[in-house]
């Protein structure tokens, strides 16, 4: 039930390119450039991220991307 009300908030969060964690702006965070030609950003709170610039759209890193 729990995530039924969180995850709505953190997806538009995500859509505003915003931290799901500490609302921090993501194009204020560390970037890195990846080979397949996306963007790691990393939040001042230490979640991680992937930009890709395409469709230029956030989402959050999975475990091997991290």
């Amino acid at each position: 039930m729990f995530k039924n009300i969180i995850a709505p908030i953190q997806a538009w969060l995500l859509s505003q390119g915003m931290c799901v964690g500490c609302g921090m702006p993501l194009k204020r965070g560390q970037k890195e450039k990846r080979p397949d030609g996306t963007v790691k950003v990393t939040c001042r709170c230490g979640r991680i991220f992937i930009y890709d610039p395409k469709t230029k759209k956030y989402r959050r890193a999975l475990f091997d991307e991290v």
